[in-house]
């Protein structure tokens, strides 16, 4: 007659029969490998993978123009996207009948500074002039036209430059077929800048910028 007790393990210590322990660590295992057979279904773990990209880069999501208020105008200028300059309208207070030169190169100048707004950085849209840089008219032997910025221009960072240089030499105020004549705070003259498309397209690589003595 079999007997009834429990299966006692060495030591004394009660223990359920090898047998039935056995068989169910065989049913688990065959229960993992066919899941979806024992009604478990898998899960995805969410993970934080930052803003999703831009689906237009270089392109702000407000694209329709609008008239700017009374007494302020819109302008253009350059910003720093994906390596290469691209054009943003920002509308500024300014009258244009009665602004100087000065007056217009120092308001581009502070919109070139200005941190960009959040669908601007959303299109991946940055710059690169420093928030310090200042301008200001010519020295008095200075040929006409010509801007003096608070550190030389070859000094800049290349972008930087390339920022200062388009948006000044595409302002109907300021440039003069798609040049400008800059300097910096010292004795050194003036040289003439052009914007090219290559400086549009590669403003790192060309940090003069193709600069030019004009006449």
């Amino acid at each position: 007659m079999r007997s009834e007790r429990p299966y006692r393990a060495p030591n004394g210590v009660r223990a359920r029969r090898p047998g039935r322990a056995v068989s169910v660590l065989a049913v688990m295992a065959a229960c993992a490998a066919l899941a979806s057979g024992c009604g478990i279904r898998s899960t995805s773990v969410p993970v934080d993978a930052g803003a999703a990209p831009s689906r237009m880069p270089c392109r702000t999501a407000s694209g329709e123009a609008t008239a700017p208020p009374p007494e302020s105008v819109s302008v253009r200028v350059y910003l720093v996207c994906a390596s290469q300059l691209v054009t943003v309208e920002r509308t500024v207070e300014i009258d244009e009948s009665r602004a100087s030169s000065l007056r217009t190169a120092q308001v581009l100048l502070s919109e070139l500074q200005r941190e960009p707004d959040t669908d601007e950085r959303r299109a991946g849209i940055s710059t690169d002039v420093p928030v310090g840089l200042r301008v200001t008219g010519g020295h008095t032997d200075d040929p006409a036209g010509t801007l003096r910025l608070s550190e030389q221009p070859d000094d800049l960072p290349a972008e930087a430059l390339a920022q200062v240089v388009c948006s000044y030499a595409e302002s109907d105020a300021l440039g003069s077929g798609g040049s400008v004549r800059l300097g910096g705070p010292g004795d050194y003259a003036p040289r003439g800048y052009l914007c090219t498309t290559e400086t549009k397209s590669r403003p790192g690589e060309v940090p003069t910028l193709g600069a030019l003595e004009l006449p």
